[in-house]
């Protein structure tokens, strides 16, 4: 016989895949209680995203992240970015870096470190919990599910969104989810081959063929003899979405793009996709809010779409901590939407732009346009500005500010300190999740006091920064540079000070 449970925890976060993980952890980490629903049985074991741009890799190492990251990656030696596959790799380091390349790591590998990671901080993830019902009131949401054990109910002050493309709380929510309708059909495959595969098929560069018969193939290596393989062809194009991938279906393909001295052994894991574009016109309804894919859906081109949920759940994580841990203001939860929204935007943009670059046809001077946009993008100041944006790196959010400085906004890069005359890196500042206020000049910073329990504040040297002090967000974003103004930063961003 069934019950119903009434569980009650401050944040709900459905869905447990990359971007739902990374929020979860970083309420743990903050020590707000909260719980993640999932209606699988365990962690999806295809592939799907493969690369870690530079501004995720940026965020994975403030959490001491990174070297699990790298030891699960796939070598990629140092091969740079792409945009819709063209033969001039993007130079990520002309954007003051450590990280200058991509990572190459399959998604469900990356949720694996995650899941370890938010278990460590005593976060918890209940799976085959299906939503089925949500009700907003004016102190919280509460979501009711399916379960092994029957049907239970979770009260939270808050829930987040992170289930996916076909979202069930946008559903529920009734969230308007305009854009551009799917016109082709992919698919994406982890695939174990047989026979000869060229030389640049066993290189993850991207290596992108087509072929006269509408044939599109993207092949890379996941390692341990695995292949991944995204493709769309004549049949591929027009199936449903729910239809089973075929091995006939990829041998076809790869016979198409490769020949016949490659074979396909077996299908691994598959599933489809289209080029639909969407987004939602608010982040935020109430005291729901929405990260991921259940934000905005787009084309996977130029290794997108995780990177944009990640960073989606850092920067709401710690915004969610401030105000249920701290008393920050609610409107703090306002500029989730107003930072992340635009950044959105601008990917689905990118991403339509190399859809369109990419495809098989070639008519309609599509080849000329692929030519120009190569010889534009040997220049150093278009290459720049296209490397920034597929990485993330050139990001800058607008920061309320008693004064304007040219810091303000942008991300903190993981320079060298001098701290009490030994070296440290700034990402080592910041494991804990909370803000880091930086001492750089002749007189310590004393109006930051007050904030103490939620600040890391470091009396510290260096000649890369322009500033005699400079506070950072928990995300890594400056948002105070010297002069006046502190104390009404911290209490914007940190809620009011203590006593």
């Amino acid at each position: 016989m069934s019950t119903k449970i009434t569980e009650a925890v401050e944040v709900i976060v459905v869905g447990a895949g990359g971007t739902g993980l990374v929020l979860a952890a970083e309420l743990a980490l903050a020590g707000v209680p909260a719980v993640v629903l999932d209606q699988l049985p365990c962690r999806n074991p295809q592939s799907r995203a493969g690369a870690i741009q530079p501004r995720t890799t940026e965020i994975l190492q403030l959490r001491g992240l990174l070297d699990g990251v790298l030891e699960r990656s796939v070598d990629r030696s140092s091969l740079g970015g792409h945009f819709a596959g063209l033969p001039v790799p993007l130079d990520y380091s002309v954007w003051d870096t450590r990280y200058p390349y991509p990572v190459s790591l399959p998604q469900d590998r990356l949720e694996e470190l995650l899941e370890d990671r938010l278990t460590e901080l005593g976060g918890r993830i209940l799976r085959q919990h299906r939503l089925v019902a949500l009700q907003q009131g004016a102190n919280g949401v509460t979501a009711t599910v399916t379960s092994p054990d029957g049907t239970r109910s979770f009260h939270g002050r808050y829930l987040v969104a992170c289930d996916g493309a076909h979202s069930t709380v946008r559903k529920l929510t009734g969230a308007a989810f305009p854009g551009q309708a799917g016109t082709i059909r992919s698919a994406s495959a982890d695939l174990v081959l047989t026979g000869d595969i060229d030389d640049s098929a066993r290189h993850i560069s991207g290596n992108i063929r087509t072929s006269p018969q509408g044939y599109f193939t993207l092949l890379t290596p996941l390692g341990d003899g695995l292949h991944k393989l995204i493709f769309s062809g004549p049949q591929t194009s027009q199936a449903d979405r729910d239809a089973p991938v075929t091995i006939e279906e990829v041998r076809a393909v790869l016979h198409a793009t490769y020949g016949t001295a490659v074979d396909v052994a077996e299908v691994r894991y598959a599933s489809r996709f289209s080029d639909a574009s969407r987004q939602l016109e608010h982040y935020r309804h109430g005291r729901v809010f929405f990260a991921g894919d259940s934000a905005h859906i787009h084309l996977p081109a130029g290794g997108q779409g995780l990177n944009l949920g990640v960073q989606d759940a850092f920067n709401l994580g710690w915004k969610l901590a401030a105000v249920v841990r701290d008393g920050a203001d609610e409107r703090l939860l306002d500029t989730y939407h107003a930072e992340r929204h635009p950044v959105a935007a601008r990917v689905l943009t990118l991403t339509r732009a190399q859809g369109a670059i990419m495809g098989p046809q070639r008519d309609g001077g599509l080849s000329e346009l692929r030519d120009v946009l190569t010889d534009l993008l040997g220049l150093p100041e278009a290459n720049r500005r296209l490397a920034g944006m597929m990485s993330g790196l050139d990001l800058r959010h607008p920061m309320p500010a008693a004064a304007d400085h040219p810091l303000l906004g942008l991300r903190m890069p993981d320079f060298d300190l001098l701290v009490a005359d030994c070296r440290v890196r700034f990402s080592e500042l910041t494991r804990t999740g909370r803000g880091v206020l930086l001492d750089l000049g002749d007189a310590p910073v004393t109006d930051a006091a007050p904030w103490s329990d939620r600040l890391v504040q470091v009396r510290a040297k260096t000649d890369a920064i322009d500033a005699e002090s400079v506070l950072v967000r928990p995300d890594g974003h400056i948002c105070w540079a010297g002069g006046t103004g502190l104390a009404d930063t911290l209490t914007h961003w940190f809620g009011p000070a203590a006593g």
